[in-house]
């Protein structure tokens, strides 16, 4: 995937989080709406239990999907306005991550407090999850953050790119980024189902225990995006293969470890299928067919990930072994 690709692809990410945020907010109170009385509570005096105000059902469902709009609406006409071909900025994924988060758990905590009353008057408390809602939107604020930093701040090969004819004393790098379209948006699908299904459990409508209805979409979300984008790196001390939008988990063997580095064009097929594959090849990181990186290690099994710019990064990686062995 080019570089104008995986920007326009986090700008995607970025709209895909904003509807389904805008989608649940709507639908979680109607999908509750015959366990729940005609008017809402909807704020409860501050340092109490008693709720002091409410709102009519389609009110409460309609007034957090207002704010998300706007909020979203803001920050889309402001990366429109500065070229999405930027990608997403860390402010914004910051604000999307946390603005979504914090309004799910609000409107959960709310369905939940009002679940099964005969009157608004006689809603429970929303303390501990407003508390905890805020302390894991933090959590994703930063995730988002964090992410956006790394990938606006990663650097770039040279467009001619290095010579593999290394002068004595000096130090070259090699970088390439590979992604697939298709892996992100099956993580974004996985894991807009676990986010449904712990909003839903929040709010008292499934027998489950929130963490177990979600962990497993939760867990197959992340390891879909585990392998869904990869960083390679050829330098003095080896290579290094990053996985995931954080560059977490790595893998790294040092050049002097290294026999030999080739390029070897490979399919899906061959490799068992996309992603992290073990098969009769050795390991593979299959993100798209064709040219790949395979290193013969001293020990262990064979490594291949498929990135762009192969040849140069095997060639630069079998000089650096040499210039080790020598």
């Amino acid at each position: 995937m080019t570089e104008q690709g995986r920007k326009s692809g986090a700008v995607g990410g970025a709209v895909g989080w904003g509807v389904g945020v805008l989608v649940l907010l709507v639908a979680l109170p109607l999908a509750a709406s015959g366990r729940l009385p005609d008017r809402l509570a909807t704020h409860w005096h501050a340092g109490s239990d008693r709720p002091d105000d409410s709102m009519p059902l389609w009110a409460a469902a309609l007034f957090p999907a207002l704010i998300w709009g706007v909020l979203a609406l803001v920050v889309m006409l402001t990366l429109r306005r500065a070229g999405a071909g930027r990608g997403v900025p860390g402010w914004a994924a910051a604000g999307l991550g946390f603005g979504g988060v914090t309004l799910l758990g609000g409107q959960a905590s709310v369905v939940r407090a009002n679940l099964d009353r005969a009157d608004w008057h006689e809603a429970g408390s929303v303390t501990g999850w407003v508390v905890g809602t805020l302390v894991v939107a933090a959590a994703v604020g930063a995730a988002g953050l964090l992410a956006a930093r790394r990938a606006q701040d990663e650097p770039r090969p040279a467009a001619d790119g290095p010579t593999l004819d290394i002068p004595a004393g000096q130090r070259v790098v090699w970088l390439t980024h590979t992604s697939n379209s298709w892996l992100h948006a099956l993580a974004a699908l996985t894991g807009l189902v676990a986010i449904t299904v712990v909003v839903s459990a929040l709010a008292g409508l499934t027998g489950l225990p929130f963490l177990l209805a979600g962990a497993p979409f939760t867990l197959a979300a992340i390891l879909v995006l585990g392998c869904s984008s990869v960083h390679a790196r050829v330098s003095e001390q080896g290579l290094d293969v990053a996985f995931g939008p954080f560059g977490w988990p790595t893998r790294h063997w040092a050049a002097e470890d290294v026999e030999s580095a080739r390029v070897e064009n490979r399919t899906p097929a061959q490799a068992g299928g996309w992603g992290y594959r073990l098969s009769g090849l050795g390991t593979t990181v299959m993100l798209r067919g064709g040219a790949c990186l395979v290193i013969h290690p001293a020990k262990g099994r064979e490594f291949a990930v498929s990135v762009d710019d192969a040849e140069r990064g095997a060639a630069l990686l079998n000089s650096l072994s040499a210039r080790h062995a020598r």
